[in-house]
């Protein structure tokens, strides 16, 4: 090569030669890199995007300041014509760079952890964000687990084994903190379901559950019956559940429940008197529902104005008192329903109900229980694990049938024996005939009634552990006619704890073939 060519080589590539350019171009493959990285998310842990990198920190010789790419203009496009050549100069010395301390890198930012769904240069979402609700889990019953003793401490004057003093204090660090009580484990534990079925040789033919309603019409809703009434209360010693449900012959058929329950307190603190009352309508009376319900709310009225005087008479035992005031307001009861069935144009028997009722004084200083009603039913006791029927023998009937009313009235006793025959053993008659026509008896148009139901009456003293049934007669009758249900319910019914109202529940649906009638039950368990 020449050397006019060697000496611009030289000029052009020499180290110590001057930077001929006005300014930093900008268009280098680094600079296009740098701009890429600025527009973009950094790595994780890396700058915020608008955060301005620093030069210097890459060149630690460069001196600190404000960057000259920044505050310069736009290159001019190059022009394709051959530029001068400078005169030649000579090399000016350049001077040492001045050492300057690296720049503190910025804090860096916490990173928000991806949402799925979201690109990385999209903003974090600022809200309440919605999520799906854990799933329903079992109760759990927390077990205590034991915990291992503690090694036994060494003995004063004996001192521990070198070996293992280190592997106790790595013991110890690892170990978390004892806790105050003993850890506990979580065990799944299924949930009890009231017990229910049947006793028997075979289950019944209906279904155990409810099939079909009742039939409602314009103007009668309010004497739409439920299918269960359940009531519970505890006043003084005795606890009290009540329940009521419809037959399973009535759930298939679509009938109303024909037995009516009434539970109610008059009066205050130990003064209070509770009223349950329990009434069966004809099976094959339409209306029979509706006399239930009339008898129950009549007698709780009639008591409800008279409590204050039967609280008294309960309390002081006043046994005479309380049969004949408790008669006559049963009297009224039954009035109301004979009275009832003319206004609706229906026969007396066709408008009636069986009526039993329990009186229970608040007071824990008397254990008190009476007893009182009309009709069909049962009262029993449990005391001792077994059952007692404890329901008021009725009299007689020739021992109530008193001298015959013209038109009305009982049917006369069987004659007896003559004191003096008629006639003497020649046939002579003692009487002498007139020849009187007798007069007719009255006449009769409307057949005669049938005979009024005795009333029933009981007051009992009860004891610690006894538990006393009222029983409608499609309860009563199971009770009497199949053992293994007594049985049943004197096993469940022993316990010191009476059950609650789901469990009483199911203890009164225990199913019996060959009885399909509504059950009323009202329990009191003493303490």
């Amino acid at each position: 090569m020449t050397q006019q060519g060697d000496s611009w080589w030289d000029k052009l590539y020499d180290e110590s030669a001057p930077d001929t350019a006005p300014t930093v171009s900008g268009d280098t493959l680094d600079d296009h890199f740098d701009t890429a990285t600025r527009a973009t998310t950094g790595p994780p842990g890396g700058p915020p995007p608008d955060s301005v990198i620093p030069t210097d920190a890459k060149s630690p010789t460069r001196p600190a300041g404000p960057d000259p790419r920044a505050a310069a203009p736009a290159p001019a496009p190059k022009s394709t014509a051959p530029e001068p050549v400078p005169p030649t100069a000579p090399p000016t010395p350049v001077a040492p760079p001045t050492p300057t301390a690296a720049p503190v890198p910025p804090a860096p930012v916490p990173s928000v952890p991806p949402v799925p769904g979201r690109a990385p240069w999209e903003a974090a979402e600022t809200g309440p964000r919605t999520f799906p609700a854990p799933p329903v889990e079992a109760p759990t019953v927390q077990v205590p687990v034991p915990v291992p003793p503690d090694p036994p401490e060494p003995e004063k004057g004996q001192e521990p084994e070198k070996d293992q003093e280190p592997e106790k204090d790595q013991e110890r660090e690892q170990s978390p903190a004892a806790p105050d009580h003993a850890p506990t484990v979580q065990v799944a534990v299924p949930v009890p379901r009231p017990r229910t079925g049947f006793v028997g040789s075979r289950p019944p033919t209906y279904e155990p559950e409810p099939t079909a309603l009742p039939v409602a019409r314009p103007g009668e809703l309010a004497d739409v019956v439920a299918d269960t009434v359940l009531d519970g209360a505890r006043y003084g010693t005795c606890t009290l559940r009540a329940v009521s449900v419809r037959g399973d012959s009535a759930r298939f058929r679509g009938e109303p429940r024909r037995d009516a329950l009434l539970t109610a307190r008059f009066g205050h603190d130990e003064a209070a008197l509770v009223l349950v009352a329990v009434a069966a309508g004809s099976r094959a009376a339409e209306d029979a529902h509706l006399a239930a319900a009339d008898a129950c709310r009549w007698i709780a009225e009639a008591v409800c104005r008279s409590h204050s005087r039967l609280s008294e008479d309960v309390r002081s035992g006043r046994r005479g008192d309380l049969k004949s005031g408790l008669h006559r307001l049963t009297d009224r009861t039954y009035g109301k329903l004979r009275a009832r069935a003319t206004e609706r144009g229906l026969a007396l028997d066709e408008y009636t109900a069986s009526l039993r009722c329990l009186l229970l004084p608040a007071d824990p200083d008397c254990r008190t229980r009476v007893f009182f009603g009309v009709g069909d039913g049962g009262l029993f006791r449990l005391r001792d694990g077994a059952w007692q029927d404890i329901e008021p023998l009725l009299p007689e009937r020739t021992a109530v049938t008193g001298a015959p009313v013209v038109g009305f009235g009982s049917p006369p006793a069987a004659p007896s024996a003559p004191s003096a025959p008629e006639a003497t053993e020649d046939g002579d008659r003692l009487t002498m005939d007139l020849g009187i026509t007798t007069a007719p008896g009255p006449l009769v148009e409307e057949p005669v009634p049938p005979p009024a139901e005795p009333f029933r009456f009981r007051a009992s003293v009860a004891r610690s552990g006894d538990t006393l049934l009222l029983a409608s007669p499609g309860l009563a009758e199971p009770m009497r006619g199949e053992p293994d249900l007594a049985r049943e319910l004197a096993d469940r019914w022993a316990g010191a704890e009476p059950p609650g109202l789901a469990a009483f529940l199911a203890d009164t649906q225990l199913r019996v073939t060959g009885y399909a009638d509504d059950r009323t039950g009202v329990a009191v368990w003493e303490a």
